[in-house]
């Protein structure tokens, strides 16, 4: 399983790369391996006001749909228009070419909440 050192986590399984005014949002290599062949994305919409913990989207895999969460509250200003022709790339690239939105958050210090990786690595093997 993979866990870049650089990124920071949440416990619901997505990561977070913590860098300039918005932050790049994905579902990491643990979640995308438990969820399966991945076969369709929902995105939000640019513009679209979110609030941490809550549904941003959803990815459905030969398995099941799962729900994707805000890591924290913000406004998603891009998002990954690639996965609607290839989701795939979400079990192929989870940290790469598979990264679902970008964020701007309202608070910049909300990433400092999120877990690091040594932190996530742990909960994944609880």
């Amino acid at each position: 399983m993979l866990v870049p050192e650089d990124l920071r986590y949440t416990a619901e399984h997505e990561w977070v790369a913590p860098t300039g005014p918005a932050m790049r949002v994905g579902v990491t290599d643990f979640a995308q391996d438990a969820l399966g062949d991945i076969v369709f994305v929902s995105l939000p919409e640019v513009g679209t006001a979110v609030q941490a913990g809550e549904s941003l989207g959803e990815v459905e895999s030969t398995k099941s749909v799962s729900e994707i969460y805000a890591p924290f509250g913000g406004t998603v200003v891009e998002r990954n228009d690639r996965l609607t022709d290839e989701p795939e790339l979400i079990n192929s690239d989870p940290y790469g070419d598979g990264w679902l939105v970008r964020i701007e958050p309202a608070d910049p210090d909300a990433v400092s909440g999120l877990l690091d990786a040594p932190a996530y690595t742990d909960l994944t093997k609880q």
